[in-house]
């Protein structure tokens, strides 16, 4: 009986240090994967936050750039509609790609889609794109990471009526960027309908 007692004792504490191996991994692999849910979450966190920085800056300088053309002998808000709000902007973002090359930006970047050039400008007419590289929420706006969103430059109104329509007797008081589908434009909800004579 004595000779078979130091090999179960030595069966015994190898099994102890598999046994210890085994709950040092498996304790660091849950460590790991909740470092990695909340390395996750901060990306989509940091993500969010540049994309809506980067809305609200184009933002302000659309109003900026609304107060201008209001200001300025003869400025016409309807003749800003469609521009490229990073034009306006001196600071250059290292994810806008200018133009859009293909259908949309590389995930995580912002382009211009040119939908019209016009004749007698030299702007062209189009929406600003942004591919998310993860699913998250712009502007209230919950999106996945394969679903670009898109804006168009569109005129403000003072809706005195408060029904989201511009009518004629509705004066235009600025710019500011509209989300429309990618499939095709929104419905027209701010501009009256023209004059018949």
């Amino acid at each position: 009986m004595s000779g078979r007692y130091p090999q179960d004792a030595a069966a015994a504490l190898a099994n102890a240090r598999r046994l210890r191996l085994f709950v040092v991994v498996a304790i660091v692999a849950v460590l790991a994967w909740l470092l990695l849910d909340a390395l996750e979450q901060q990306t989509k966190n940091a993500e969010e936050r540049a994309a809506n920085m980067v809305l609200s800056q184009l933002r302000v300088t659309l109003v900026i750039r609304g107060a201008e053309v209001m200001l300025s002998r003869g400025g016409n808000l309807d003749s800003q509609e469609g521009i490229n709000p990073f034009e306006l902007v001196k600071h250059q973002w290292a994810n806008y790609k200018g133009t859009c090359r293909s259908q949309y930006p590389e995930r995580g970047n912002w382009c211009f889609r040119v939908t019209k050039q016009k004749e007698t400008v030299n702007r062209p007419e189009g929406w600003l794109i942004y591919n998310p590289r993860q699913p998250i929420t712009i502007d209230r706006r919950r999106i996945e990471s394969d679903k670009p969103l898109a804006w168009k430059v569109t005129t403000e109104f003072a809706d005195r009526n408060s029904n989201g329509q511009r009518e004629q007797d509705e004066r235009r008081t600025g710019l500011k960027l509209s989300p429309v589908s990618l499939t095709g434009e929104a419905p027209p909800t701010q501009d009256a309908p023209a004059l018949v004579k």
